[in-house]
């Protein structure tokens, strides 16, 4: 992809996120780390001790001609739940927040009118809570939790968690999957 641009959401876990975004067609690579925190370079068991501030991430590398910012944005408010403050499930502290940062005002602009959007279409039955910041730095995660549902798709989190938000994207989203994941 010669043209790509980039996007970083938390959603609760990176690895739901990660798994999602692998399968869409446009995007170029998904990483998992850290954002929005003040311990730099924190580690997992850092980040799940709750003091370093950061949230959980994936940033997307996409190419803007085959998926567009907004359209990233619709598919994250289906994939998980931006009306529980610091909670997805079972997954409760301030890394699993919803949040969306920013590469620059037009992103801003743009994810600031898909949230009245999803708003207006009463896409969910609470308000969102979904914080939305400009990114400062991301910080990559260990390569264990890079693309961890397509390597331990037999774990317990995988079965139970992911793949059903897995199932629901690839139904919802047929016909914006890449081919190897159709």
């Amino acid at each position: 992809m010669a043209n790509t641009e980039l996007a970083t959401l938390g959603g609760g876990c990176f690895w739901c996120l990660d798994a999602v975004y692998r399968d869409l067609r446009g995007v170029a690579s998904v990483v998992s780390g850290y954002a929005g925190g003040h311990v730099p370079n924190p580690t997992y068991e850092q980040v799940c001790g709750k003091r370093t501030g950061h949230a959980e991430v994936v940033q997307i590398a996409y190419d803007p001609a085959e998926v567009s910012y907004a359209d990233l944005l619709r598919i994250f408010f289906t994939i998980h739940d931006p009306t529980t403050k610091d909670r997805q499930g079972n997954d409760v502290g301030p890394q699993y927040r919803s949040v969306i940062y920013t590469h620059g005002p037009e992103q801003d602009r743009i994810a600031r009118e898909v949230m009245a959007e999803v708003t207006a279409a009463k896409l969910w039955h609470a308000p969102l809570v979904t914080e939305l910041a400009p990114l400062d730095v991301f910080w990559p995660g260990e390569a264990e939790h890079q693309d961890y549902f397509a390597r331990t798709p037999w774990s317990g989190y995988c079965q139970v968690i992911i793949a059903p938000k897995v199932a629901k994207f690839r139904k919802a989203y047929s016909d914006r999957l890449k081919k190897s994941a159709a």
